[in-house]
């Protein structure tokens, strides 16, 4: 923790490419800068990335960023800013705002156009959508109003975040390749069933959680 009165250091981080891996950190708060800023989608879709990035001085998740539209190089960006309440770390990311945003749908979850995601690789998406889906009980009469509406927004969730993985497959193509999971994370999920990133394994997926959504 900083001595009272103290505070920690800045640090800006700047994804390269979709290996969260290779975030820019020199330990001095030096901003270091890559040939392009990674391309956040959506507001959901940059606020998911944080989510899953720990503290890289104390590994604290718990971080709240706060967002300002900035101009980066040239270009336009996000910038996302929090205090780590853990270390009290000043942690900065930048990403490139889309040349036509998406505004946030109304009842569902939508995290990016068409194109892959920048940010998360397939088997990362493919982990988080099993996270999501698993907080839905097979049964929602157990459940009062607001309960219903929480689990309704995971499995919302968990089938966005499929339709993600589905991005990364080019038309013809059945099945992923290891190579492009290119976190520690998306390279276990791949190597513990490389089945699920097949085509036919996602689109049922897919299709069952969107037929549970209709239920609901």
């Amino acid at each position: 923790m900083p001595l009272h009165g103290s505070r920690a250091p800045a640090v800006v981080y700047r994804v390269i490419d979709r290996c969260h891996d290779n975030a820019v950190d020199d330990g001095g708060g030096k901003r270091v800068v890559p040939e392009a800023l990674p391309l956040a989608r959506t507001n959901a879709e940059a606020r998911l990335f944080l989510q899953l990035q720990p503290c890289p001085r104390c590994g604290s998740a718990d971080c709240v960023f706060r967002s300002t539209v900035v101009t980066v190089d040239g270009v336009l960006a996000g910038r996302y800013r929090g205090d780590c309440p853990g270390c009290g770390t000043v942690r900065t990311y930048e990403f490139r705002v889309p040349d036509e945003v998406l505004p946030p749908p109304a009842g569902t979850v939508r995290f990016g156009a068409d194109i892959p995601s920048e940010l998360m690789d397939p088997g990362v998406w493919l982990w988080y959508s099993d996270i999501c889906g698993s907080r839905v009980p097979a049964d929602a009469d157990t459940l009062d109003e607001q309960g219903r509406r929480a689990a309704r927004h995971a499995l919302a969730t968990a089938l966005a975040a499929v339709e993600e993985v589905l991005k990364f497959l080019p038309s013809g193509v059945e099945r992923l390749t290891r190579s492009a999971c290119t976190t520690e994370r998306g390279r276990a999920i791949y190597d513990r069933e490389p089945a699920r990133l097949t085509r036919t394994r996602l689109e049922a997926v897919r299709d069952a959680y969107a037929q549970r959504l209709e239920a609901w």
